[in-house]
């Protein structure tokens, strides 16, 4: 009679990388379903036991309180780990606490792309200009540093808050750029005041060279980049306009709609209160949020992630992560 197998071939399915780059659904499913199959069947195996004799075992089994917290348990220990993650530097904060639950390279200086304009918005709207004034968008806002796609074309005028809110949101360049070309004292005003912000709020490793994030030589850590996310979320300006999904803006005599750079802003299982993202090819993608997870106020700061969904993925990730330990928590009280 040929001998079974040995079983423990299966656990090693469980070391297998999620891929990067997947839909965070999907990513959510395989990384749950790899990292928590073999605990939870063992675990369901001892409070449904499978006996041969169907009589034994009732039909429709309704499972008590206690068989309930044992399988929330093997999935939250099951989930206790760190979890894998693609973005280079990360840091994940709890703000109320200022407790680090999570750091990678966290003190790592890299260029911060569109990031940059969480800044600028910031002390645009500190220099308090009207803001229903008109702004026209001119050659000078055509120039950037690198080429990039805009529908905000030479001649547009728009106000300020509508600027702004495309600038946060969709993370509209030239709308960015004008925004700091009409700051009090221009444009070298504007980065000289980003600057002196950064210094004021501690973040001693970052340095801005112009408003938008096209130039590499925007430099910033993810321990700083927290400092800013804990400020910046506490205006209501910029938590409506960096969260909203979609935003019209009359262009040539019809409304021409953007939308969001985050798709997570239109999850219902995520409650973010600002988020702010960011790509050039120096920087890789950027993401920065502050969201309320289990109760808690949570700053996620991720940079240089390579392919096109890993930071929203990443960021799934930690949701997860954290919604697992205070599973296991609750379960333990």
């Amino acid at each position: 009679m040929r001998p079974r197998s040995k079983p423990a071939a299966a656990l090693t399915y469980i070391r297998y990388p999620v891929p990067y780059g997947l839909p965070p659904k999907e990513a959510l499913v395989i990384a749950l379903s790899r990292s928590i199959f073999i605990p939870l069947v063992c675990c369901a195996a001892l409070v449904f036991p499978l006996t041969a004799n169907a009589s034994h075992h009732k039909r429709h089994h309704k499972a008590t309180a206690r068989e309930v917290d044992l399988i929330a348990q093997a999935i939250a220990s099951a989930t206790d780990q760190v979890p894998l993650l693609a973005s280079s530097e990360v840091l994940v904060l709890d703000e109320e606490s200022n407790d680090v639950l999570l750091s990678k390279n966290a003190s790592q200086v890299q260029p911060m792309a569109s990031i940059t304009k969480l800044m600028t918005a910031l002390v645009v709207l500190e220099a308090n200009q009207p803001m229903d004034q008109m702004l026209e968008i001119t050659e000078a806002d055509e120039r950037l540093d690198k080429p990039s796609f805009s529908r905000l074309k030479r001649g547009t005028l728009l106000t300020r808050a509508e600027l702004l809110h495309l600038a946060l949101m969709a993370s509209e360049n030239r709308a960015a750029h004008a925004l700091a070309r009409y700051y009090p004292g221009g444009l070298a005003a504007c980065i000289e005041a980003m600057n002196a912000k950064a210094e004021a709020l501690g973040m001693y490793s970052t340095r801005y060279v112009e408003p938008t994030g096209l130039s590499p030589l925007n430099v910033t850590t993810p321990e700083d980049l927290s400092k800013l996310v804990v400020i910046a979320s506490n205006d209501q300006t910029l938590q409506a306009y960096s969260t909203d999904e979609k935003f019209a803006v009359p262009l040539s005599r019809r409304l021409v709609e953007f939308h969001t750079t985050d798709k997570l802003v239109a999850h219902t299982d995520w409650h973010i209160v600002l988020q702010k993202t960011g790509y050039i090819a120096e920087a890789g993608k950027c993401l920065v949020m502050k969201a309320i997870i289990e109760g808690r106020s949570i700053v996620i700061v991720l940079m240089n992630s390579t392919g096109g969904q890993t930071r929203l993925v990443d960021a799934q990730r930690i949701k997860s992560w954290l919604d697992a330990k205070a599973l296991k928590l609750a379960s333990t009280t």
